[in-house]
């Protein structure tokens, strides 16, 4: 009886520590990490763009279905960061939907999703010796307070395999996510000013940019005509902006201007410059016979930025690793367009160990000039560099199209690792130190207090195809259908110049993932089929004739 009783307390006593571990486990939950690379770790500042949400972000994806491994691996990834932000908020609801399950109205939902922008990707599925085409639609939506901004889950890169394409996307979906939330729950704050005025790129060319700029800053022209009648107040009003771009100017700055620009970096003003120092673009040599003759371009401004640091040099980059121009191969009617390689557009590579240039495709330029570092007190980080095999060519010099039809010698290619685009950072030193003034300032400063800088040697990396008078997407081939890194580039760029790199510091989050190889698995199938399936069977079996073998010894 005392036996009964005491069995009957510890049961009780188990009962109701389950019960308070289950009640405690309700009230405190914690989530552990124990992945090397902390992949589900969010950053502060993604749980940053979350912390403050009191009504429902709600996020539909539309990657489900039945995948490969790898766009499993995917989908699962994608789940699991965003477990990790609704743990951040509860706000956030989550739910994964597959559109094209039902057959009937398969084509007519990949329409309505590419209509709003969500393209569906091609991959091939290699199994039992045979291949074929699967659609999947790697995106997702992602809503709040009647909001709606369209979240990409694949992050394009030329070349890749499916094993790299899905590592980077995931390495990706930590930021794809907070970027996107950030549009939707944090206001625009800083202001970008759009230089007009010394015959910048037009804005149907640079429209693409802008719009997505536009999503997170607020966007004006600006025109410095006002200096010859106005300098104070031109110079007052451009020190309410927080960045100014200026793409591809094509007239003399007068020292007036000048002279606004460098007092707008001494009051610690940002500036993004795409410039170059020669005359030539792509849209010359087709209308011209396939000749042109590329020249020496002044734009009044070797002073301003040798000061700072960095000289623009009149040359052409030409470089045997470069993105293809489009060519009517052919006489008549016969005439076909084709992709060939143009030397003269440069894939500049990335630099690894900034947040600016991590994990992008490489930057696509267009008759890009070269940039010298000079040395001052600024601090100087090289973002972009043509290839091992590049040469410099001078100018005055005629371009031919002529040149895709013969063979590049590589060892007149002597010159590599031409930088592209440089980062300054720190105090600069005015232009107009101990010099002349062109009108006098009452608030005259000399050294800027800390800003940045980043010059392009090439303004065509911002600018976009237009067609049909309708603007295309930046850094996207449509006839190759390869999507280069220009735009990606740009906006990181913004981004740490106007300091708001928390969410690009993200994308140096290295994951590694490890993959299966298919090659091997279909080679060693029916192996591991064996060992995983046949094998336990055959020593459970083994296990029960020996346990009955035994038993029967024992109580026969």
């Amino acid at each position: 009886m005392i036996t009964t009783k005491k069995y009957i307390i510890t049961i009780g006593i188990t009962l109701v520590a389950i019960l308070v571990i289950n009640l405690i486990s309700n009230q405190v939950y914690k989530r552990f990490d124990l992945t090397k690379d902390k992949r589900y770790t969010l950053s502060d500042a993604a749980k940053e763009t979350i912390a403050t949400v009191d009504a429902p972000i709600i996020v539909d994806v539309f990657l489900e279905g039945d995948f490969p491994s790898e766009f499993r691996r995917l989908r699962n990834e994608t789940q699991q960061i965003l477990e990790e932000f609704a743990v951040s908020n509860e706000n956030l609801k989550f739910s994964f939907i597959n559109p094209l399950e039902d057959e009937a109205t398969r084509k007519q939902r990949i329409q309505q999703l590419a209509q709003r922008g969500m393209q569906p990707f091609q991959i091939t599925v290699q199994e039992n010796g045979k291949t074929s085409q699967e659609v999947v639609i790697p995106w997702a939506l992602a809503s709040y307070n009647e909001q709606t901004v369209i979240v990409p889950l694949i992050k394009n890169k030329i070349g890749a395999s499916d094993q790299e394409l899905v590592n980077g996307s995931i390495q990706n979906l930590e930021y794809v996510f907070a970027e996107a939330f950030k549009k939707l729950v944090h206001p625009k704050g800083k202001k970008i000013a759009v230089l007009r005025g010394n015959n910048q790129l037009k804005d149907a060319y640079v429209a693409d940019f802008l719009q997505r700029l536009g999503a997170h800053y607020f966007l004006a022209p600006f025109t410095l005509d006002s200096v010859a009648s106005n300098p104070q107040k031109t110079l007052k009003d451009l020190n309410t902006y927080d960045l100014i771009i200026s793409a591809k100017p094509m007239e003399p700055f007068s020292e007036e201007e000048k002279y606004v620009l460098d007092q707008y970096t001494m009051q610690g003003g940002k500036s993004l410059w795409l410039t170059e120092a020669i005359v030539m673009d792509q849209d010359s040599l087709y209308g011209n016979s396939g000749r042109a003759v590329a020249i020496m371009k002044d734009l009044n401004l070797n002073d301003f930025f040798f000061k700072y640091g960095v000289r623009i040099n009149p040359v052409m980059v030409n470089d045997l690793y470069s993105a293809p121009i489009t060519l009517a191969i052919g006489e008549g009617s016969n005439a076909q367009f084709q992709p060939v390689q143009w030397p003269y557009s440069p894939l500049a590579a990335n630099n690894p160990n900034h947040p600016i240039t991590t994990n992008i495709n490489p930057v696509r330029f267009d008759f890009a000039s070269q940039i010298d570092t000079l040395k001052n007190s600024v601090d100087k980080t090289i973002l972009l560099r043509s290839s091992q095999l590049t040469k410099l060519v001078g100018v005055p010099s005629e371009v031919d199209l002529e040149i895709v039809t013969q063979e590049p010698d590589p060892k007149t290619y002597t010159t590599p690792y031409q930088t592209l685009a440089v980062l300054l950072e720190g105090e600069f030193t005015s232009v107009y130190k101990n010099r002349v003034k062109p009108f006098e300032l009452n608030d005259d400063k000399t050294t800027s207090s800390a800003t940045k800088m980043i010059v392009i040697a090439d303004g065509d990396v911002i600018k976009n195809d237009v067609i049909k008078n309708k603007p295309q997407e930046l850094g996207f081939d449509r006839m190759t259908g390869r999507r280069f890194g220009n735009s990606e580039f740009l906006e990181n760029a913004v981004n740490y110049l106007l300091n708001d790199d928390g969410l690009i510091n993200i994308r140096t989050k290295d994951v590694a993932l490890q993959f299966l190889d298919p090659q091997k698995i279909e080679k060693e199938k029916g192996k591991w089929q064996m060992v995983n399936i046949a094998l336990p069977l055959v020593i459970l079996v083994l296990f029960g004739f020996v346990f009955s073998y035994f038993r029967k010894q024992k109580y026969t």
